[in-house]
């Protein structure tokens, strides 16, 4: 028996807005009509006719072609459906999820690139990815990168080169908040026979970067997307030959370097794809609550959707207010000795929540970014984008009520002397 296999798209134009083409795509019924869909978790598929097996190995038939399912390391239908919601709502053409958000970024990557290829980064991302592209894709398979400041065109525009295949930021960055200037990106990229590669963890909902000219958008699910810090998970969204070409058999990276997604865990991210409006506009609320009060108090606080923040009218702009300004606020406590004793109290003494990395959950997490998420970035690399020691990054949640949130953060800044 064939397996289950996703509807195809409908053919008319789709709406606008991600969470309205979000609901379009979740209009469809589980394999025996139940309202969720079904978990398919068969590592292999059954194939009806013999002579379909060799086109399916050859690429030249898939799911949505006329083929079948194959391999479980191979395209999944429960994880098929759950890459096509996350390229719904990335406004993209196709999508696949991963078993990390590292893993979605690798694939991407590797996907666009060959030896002796190069990438122009930014030089403000998340600690795994830097590593990536600074220490082990030159070590093992020869492909450098140079990292500039992004929010500087000229320098972006400057460090490409003849063998720069992709340029490489996050909508938001990790850990300093500063806006990527996707449209001016976009320009450069093209310019340069390159693809813009969009990092759009921190943001989902409120940037859809392929609105303004990104070719692949990836994500870490394991954060804002899945919501609850249980399963690690990540996507790659992009145009269909490209998602296609990621399962290639021969090359694909998906398929060869396996990074496999369970689709157990495709059909619990599933589930809560329909709540994030609501979580990300709670979260944002609560954040800019926070971060105006910070403000005022006389706190160095870092947030997008603060007036004085030097992208607070570039977020508005490329962005979608309605979902807010992102769930992420810093504080530089100065020095990590005053950072720690900050996390520290808000955790032990008033339960405010939790010093963890990750972002994303339902409590709030906070963590000392140049010595945890960032720790792989050299003191050099560190000084150079701002990554203070002192810098706490908080991921602020939505568990209990804004004012007692508030008091609790209020008195350990007091306690802890960022407060007066």
């Amino acid at each position: 028996m064939k397996s289950e296999t996703p509807s195809q798209p409908s053919t008319a134009t789709p709406p606008s807005d991600p969470v309205e083409r979000l609901a379009a795509l979740r209009h469809e019924f589980g394999e025996h009509g139940g309202v969720n869909m079904s978990i398919e978790a068969s590592t292999t598929f059954t194939v009806m006719e013999a002579g379909t097996m060799p086109e399916i190995f050859q690429g030249r038939l898939g799911p949505d072609d006329g083929g079948c399912f194959l391999y479980g390391r191979h395209f999944n239908p429960t994880v098929y459906v759950l890459g096509r919601q996350l390229a719904a709502m990335e406004g993209a053409e196709a999508g696949y999820c991963t078993a990390s958000g590292l893993g979605a970024i690798s694939s991407a990557l590797l996907g666009l690139l060959d030896q002796g290829d190069h990438v122009v980064a930014s030089d403000t991302l998340y600690g795994g990815t830097w590593a990536m592209l600074a220490e082990f894709f030159p070590r093992k398979c020869g492909i450098t990168t140079t990292f500039v400041d992004i929010q500087d065109a000229d320098a972006v525009a400057a460090a490409c080169t003849d063998r720069t295949r992709v340029i490489y930021a996050e909508s938001l960055s990790n850990p300093t908040l500063r806006v990527a200037n996707l449209p001016i990106l976009a320009q450069i990229a093209h310019a340069h026979d390159a693809k813009l590669v969009v990092d759009n963890t921190f943001t989902p909902l409120a940037i859809t970067p392929m609105d303004h000219g990104a070719d692949v958008v990836v994500h870490s699910l394991t954060k804002f997307v899945n919501g609850a810090s249980d399963f690690i998970a990540g996507a790659v969204c992009g145009t269909a030959p490209f998602v296609g070409s990621l399962m290639d058999l021969h090359v694909g990276p998906l398929m060869i370097l396996g990074p496999t997604m369970d689709p157990q865990v495709a059909h619990s991210i599933s589930l809560r794809i329909p709540h994030l409006p609501i979580r990300m506009i709670e979260h944002a609320r609560r954040a800019k609550l926070f971060a105006e009060r910070l403000q005022s108090a006389g706190v160095v606080v870092s947030y997008p959707g603060l007036s004085e923040h030097p992208d607070h009218e570039l977020f508005h702009r490329i962005g979608r207010p309605e979902y807010g300004f992102g769930g992420l606020l810093t504080i530089d406590a100065g020095d990590r000795a005053r950072a720690e004793a900050l996390m520290d109290d808000l955790q032990n003494t008033e339960g405010f929540g939790f010093m963890a990395v990750s972002l994303g959950y339902f409590d709030t997490l906070m963590s000392c970014s140049a010595s945890s998420t960032s720790s792989e970035l050299s003191d050099e690399a560190l000084r150079s984008t701002g990554i203070a020691p002192g810098l706490v990054r908080m991921s602020i949640g939505f568990t209990g009520s804004s004012e007692q949130r508030w008091g609790q953060l209020e008195r350990s800044l007091r306690r802890t002397g960022l407060l007066s």
